[in-house]
């Protein structure tokens, strides 16, 4: 399946039941795929007006307790972060995805990574987290679909898949998920589905006594401290007796995976380790492999260098850290990388 159809029936089998989106490549595929069999499954799929609109749509959705979600593609997903900070603020999960296309401005269509800061940082106003996860392959779109929505309910959290347009387009293999059926999810006691016969619930985000806000900020900060102590995911790669990873997420491990199956050909004790929540950020295992022998952190990213500023927070300061930084949609090749790797590697074995 190509990617972006792989994740949108991904999230059908989830139990997503809600949909509203607005048209931007190179995501299109999505809410195409959502138009033609969200009905099918007794969901609703909505085209709104703008982005705007459609993440308020989703709140609404969010709301009421039904599994709910939005996908664009860079602009589109700076036009919703206002959405995604109420989300945020009340506590309500939904999934939202960035099919990531060169930019900034309306940039291009080319796959990139550079809403990595957006993603990681909150992107909206307020203190605020989202997860994120980066897929590396069509079976992880829908692999990490479905985690998200559970991470979202669990959590009471909007959730972010950050990928890029070069996966949304790439057909592979995928193993699908077991349909859920939405009735058999656990029920969501904060949900407001009408006060017959109970006492009502509120859901808000506009608390003026600051003693209460701050109360409730802390609340968040807690949620956030459980998330990071239980969410965080990634993966290693030949990293056993090596002397340098390369670090890379998404559609640059892939192509980093390529160009370390070269190197290590010719004898250079490379390996890869690869995030899979970009937040929360897998600082304490990139940080384990100083004490692995590993000093030299090559990282591989699709943009002007973003990720390079974690891994640096990682290593508190501990071994040599370099950037390989392709932006503007531009997708190098493994042997592109892997001569970078070469030159690093024996730059530094000199050094």
């Amino acid at each position: 399946m190509r990617g972006n159809h792989a994740l949108a029936e991904a999230a059908i089998r989830a139990g997503c039941r809600f949909y509203a989106g607005y048209p931007i490549t190179p995501q299109n595929e999505v809410p195409e795929y959502m138009s033609e069999h969200m009905p099918r499954v007794g969901g609703v799929f909505i085209q709104g007006e703008s982005e705007i609109a459609s993440i308020s749509m989703v709140l609404g959705a969010a709301v009421t307790g039904a599994r709910a979600m939005t996908s664009s593609s860079s602009p589109g997903i700076s036009l919703k972060q206002e959405g995604i900070s109420f989300l945020a603020g009340q506590e309500l999960p939904a999934l939202v995805v960035n099919m990531c296309r060169g930019g900034p401005g309306l940039g291009n269509i080319a796959g990139s990574q550079c809403d990595y800061f957006q993603s990681t940082r909150g992107g909206g106003h307020g203190d605020y987290r989202t997860p994120v996860l980066a897929p590396a392959s069509v079976q992880e779109l829908a692999d990490l679909t479905v985690l998200a929505f559970d991470i979202a309910d669990k959590y009471r959290t909007p959730v972010l898949i950050l990928s890029d347009g070069m996966l949304g387009q790439t057909m592979e293999p995928v193993v699908l998920p077991e349909p859920v059926d939405p009735a058999r999810l656990p029920a969501k006691d904060w949900a407001l589905t009408g006060a017959k016969g109970r006492p009502g619930r509120r859901s808000r985000s506009l608390i003026l006594d600051t003693k209460e806000m701050e109360e409730h900020n802390w609340k968040l900060a807690r949620k956030y401290k459980q998330i990071e102590e239980n969410e965080v995911r990634w993966e290693e790669t030949g990293l056993a007796g090596a002397k340098m990873a390369v670090v890379a997420f998404g559609t640059a491990a892939r192509i980093a995976k390529g160009a370390i199956k070269r190197v290590r050909k010719d004898g250079l004790k490379v390996g890869l380790f690869r995030p899979i929540t970009l937040w929360p950020y897998p600082a304490q295992a990139l940080r384990s492999l100083l004490d692995q022998g590993i000093r030299e952190f090559l990282v591989f990213e699709l943009n002007a260098g973003q990720m390079v500023e974690d891994v640096k927070l990682s290593l508190e300061g501990k071994g040599a850290v370099s950037v390989y930084a392709r932006p503007g949609g531009v997708i190098p090749t493994p042997l592109d990388l892997a001569k970078v790797i070469t030159a690093r590697y024996y730059q530094r074995l000199q050094s």
